[in-house]
């Protein structure tokens, strides 16, 4: 029988095999009273059809899931191809207190008030269902999709795919 080269792997092989998992790029934007943030997040996955449900894994530690667990509503947007611009301004993230959107326009959805970003490319409000503890260094939000649109249906959505799956 031959050596496939299908053996062990070392730390950077897996890495690598990691970071070539296509995710989509969101910015996450929730709100407890009168204090509105967003985050950036890659890990989103829809997870079911009816009703229709996503997940978006959150590392452990980070203010906005106990925002969600307060107030459970929060909007999904959608980030396009060449919006560097959003992925600067959202991605090292924000205190509690900070003007997360100065410079950013946004609109409040009509049901639940969740932020809109205006410039994404599709967005959708969802309703969180459940928060897992994974054991590991993010937890799993789940959420039911309750509206949604595509915003600009020439944009296209942009990928990602990392060096390595041991860090973003």
């Amino acid at each position: 029988m031959s050596e496939t080269g299908h053996g062990a792997s070392s730390k950077d092989t897996l890495g690598a095999a990691l970071g070539r998992m296509p995710s989509g790029l969101f910015i996450v934007t929730a709100r407890l009273d009168d204090r509105a943030t967003g985050m950036l997040a890659s890990w989103v996955q829809q997870v079911g059809f009816e009703p229709p449900m996503i997940s978006v894994a959150v590392r452990k530690g980070r203010f906005v899931t106990s925002w969600l667990e307060r107030h459970p509503y929060f909007a999904l947007n959608q980030i396009g191809h060449g919006q560097k611009h959003l992925l600067k301004h959202f991605g090292a993230g924000f205190e509690p207190d900070a003007d997360a959107f100065a410079g950013i326009g946004v609109t409040e959805s009509e049901t639940h008030g969740t932020i809109v970003i205006d410039d994404a490319v599709a967005w959708m409000e969802c309703q969180l269902a459940h928060v897992f503890a994974t054991g590991g260094d993010h937890d799993l939000i789940v959420a039911r999709v309750i509206s949604g649109q595509v915003a600009d249906g020439a944009l296209e959505p942009a990928v990602h795919l990392r060096k390595s799956g041991f860090h973003y």
